[in-house]
């Protein structure tokens, strides 16, 4: 019974303290003054800040269930800056119980709510922060005898906005939370928090181990992290701004689209296609507004590549480095260019557009052990990548492609509206069936030789392009052969038979000991200055034009059977007419009827205009029936 009734009056002690600590505090909402907690809460925010916030507005006093204190209209900075370094539609102190009780006004957090930050940058690189941030330097130095100040201060849907030169607003950052720590007893500041940008949601968080020093300029360790859809950034080192900004540390990039991820960032899109997912990992180092990245790994789409890059950020952005590889596949980069229409049988017409080029000038050494373009696979390449005011020119100093080498230089860019492009390429002493088939799709030449090709164009389309491409191309061959048909076998059959029809002549193979050929190109007209092959039983030559735009051809040219006595040699004229891809190769008629024994006497009656009875026996010998088991007579 004792034990009980000592239990039972603890009990009632402690309720009678717990309802008389509820009666204080509610008779405290009522007892302390406005204008006192107005007071007592500036000093002490100034006191921990070093900032002297102006409020405006209503305050309103709440102990019971939490004590706080709410201003209404909050301003920092000069009250008649049109725009403020900080504005808070509300700013709410919440208060320590126990030092209330005592009769001192304590805060243990600050919360803004709807606040917007505008940081105003200056040429000279200065903002409208300058001032404010050496007097926070100063007071939150640590101190033991500041144990007891607030060091928390939570943002609610805030705003921050970047302002150049006082006019043009350059970023707006939404729908900011957050929460800003800085231990009275330490040197180390955190933040952490998410907002909204271009319309994508952003988690950030920062920490600096000496908070002091990297308010004064001084070095201060680091780490940063930036998570969202479109990109992700980490970095891990050290930071100072003394005389300029410096960083030195680890860097990691990635993203699962950096084409969405430029495009995120407000740069515009790439050209063409590629520029998927993304990382690079290497060890930075910023100086003012120059980053250099060493020990590179760097991977887009799928290639794989390590060296050291150089980043230029003052104004126009620059990419200036050297990376190397095992192996790189350029195909998705060209995957978008459409070279024909939809029916595939004449030249895209839809236009070109180049604006990614001109978003960053570029000057890389590039260098892998293979390359694969669509269709094509180089050899140990070495090229140099240049890029200035949208121009984009790719030097080739040496790929050792298709059995040989090749070097020269490509050229894209923007031109009134459309595109200019170049190409002063050489392929020399390679397998030409390769070359030709991998890189143009052309498959009718087999063996060794030289390929030079120098052409220049302007249009905003492929079909433009092919009306204004002008140049030079040549072709040296040896030793090789003509494939899908049998020159010599067509030329030994007419000679015995003329008029017996060619047959299906497009097989087989023509080889040759020698092939030239050199043409001229004008306004997308490819004429033939010369084009021989010369074989071991077969001579051709070739004259006429082709034209790039309608894809067709007009040649003519003469088919010679090689024979040691040259007065009896064989000779048959052609043309060849028609679109390149399906084109009619035809003998020249009237030299097939002056062969043929047959047809002999209606030239001569034709000559002497009596041709009647000539035709008569022309065609009798044509179709006069053979004797009983004997095979038809061929026409000749």
């Amino acid at each position: 019974m004792t034990a009980a009734s000592g239990l039972k009056r603890l009990a009632i002690a402690v309720a009678a303290l717990v309802a008389a600590a509820f009666v204080t505090l509610v008779g405290l909402s009522f007892l302390i003054p406005t204008d006192a907690v107005r007071d007592a809460v500036k000093k002490d925010i100034q006191a921990v800040t070093g900032l002297a916030p102006t409020l405006r507005g209503a305050v309103s006093v709440s102990i019971f269930p939490h004590a706080r204190v709410t201003f209404r209209d909050i301003v920092l900075g000069d009250p008649g800056d049109p725009a403020p370094p900080l504005t808070s539609v509300e700013l709410t102190a919440r208060l320590r119980y126990f030092p209330l009780l005592a009769g001192r006004i304590e805060i243990a957090d600050v919360t803004l709510v709807q606040p917007t930050v505008t940081v105003a940058l200056s040429p000279d690189g200065r903002s409208n922060w300058s001032k404010l941030i050496g007097s926070f330097a100063q007071a939150v130095e640590p101190d033991p005898n500041r144990a007891g100040a607030f060091s928390e201060i939570v943002i609610h849907d805030g705003t921050i906005l970047v302002v150049r030169d006082s006019k043009q607003l350059n970023e707006r950052l939404e729908n900011v939370e957050g929460q800003l720590a800085w231990p009275s007893i330490s040197r180390s500041f955190a933040a952490n928090g998410r907002f909204v940008w271009n319309n994508e949601p952003v988690d950030v968080s920062l920490t600096l181990s000496d908070f002091v020093a990297a308010l004064t300029g001084q070095r201060s360790s680091l780490k940063f992290r930036l998570a969202s859809t479109p990109l992700n950034v980490t970095f891990d080192g050290a930071a100072s701004d003394q005389p300029t900004l410096k960083l030195d540390g680890t860097l990691a990039v990635n993203s699962p689209s950096l084409r969405e991820a430029l495009h995120w960032t407000g740069r515009p899109k790439p050209p063409f296609g590629g520029f998927g997912r993304f990382a690079l990992r290497a060890q930075s180092s910023m100086d003012a507004n120059v980053v250099s990245l060493t020990n590179v790994n760097v991977e887009l789409d799928g290639n794989r590549a390590e060296g050291a890059l150089t980043l230029a950020t003052d104004g126009h952005h620059a990419v200036q480095g050297t990376l190397a590889s095992d192996s790189l596949d350029f195909t998705p980069y060209v995957s978008g260019v459409r070279v024909m229409g939809i029916n595939s049988r004449s030249w895209d017409r839809l236009p070109i557009a180049l604006d990614g080029l001109a978003a960053f000038d570029l000057d890389l050494r590039l260098s892998a052990a293979s390359i694969k373009l669509a269709n094509a696979q180089l050899g140990r390449t070495a090229v140099a990548l240049n890029m200035r005011s949208g121009q984009l020119n790719v030097t080739i100093g040496e790929s050792q492609s298709f059995g040989g080498m090749a070097l020269g230089s490509f050229g894209l860019g923007s031109l009134d509206g459309g595109v200019a492009v170049s190409s002063h390429v050489q392929f020399v002493d390679v397998d030409l069936a390769n070359c030709l088939g991998q890189l143009f799709g052309l498959r009718k030449l087999e063996g060794r030789g030289t390929l030079a090709l120098d052409v220049e164009g302007t249009g905003g389309s492929i079909w433009a392009l092919t009306h204004t491409l002008n140049g030079t191309a040549s072709v040296a061959a040896h030793g090789g052969a003509l494939t899908g048909i049998n020159v010599e076998q067509l030329l030994r059959r007419l000679e015995k038979r003329p008029l017996s029809g060619n047959g299906d002549f497009r097989s087989g193979r023509t080889p040759f000991d020698r092939l030239a050929l050199n043409v001229k190109i004008e306004q997308g007209m490819v004429s033939i200055v010369d084009l021989h092959v010369e074989g071991p039983s077969v001579q051709l030559k070739v004259a006429g034009q082709a034209s790039l735009p309608s894809r067709d051809l007009d040649l003519h040219g003469k088919a010679t059977l090689v024979s040691t006595d040259t007065a009896s040699a064989f000779e048959l004229p052609f043309v060849v007419e028609g679109p390149w891809n399906d084109p009619l190769v035809l003998p020249d008629a009237s030299s097939l009827i002056r062969h043929s024994d047959a047809a002999a006497p209606l030239l001569e009656a034709v000559k002497k205009h009596s041709a009647g009875d000539a035709v008569r026996t022309v065609i009798d010998q044509l179709f006069a029936a053979p004797p009983p088991g004997a095979a038809p007579a061929d026409a000749r």
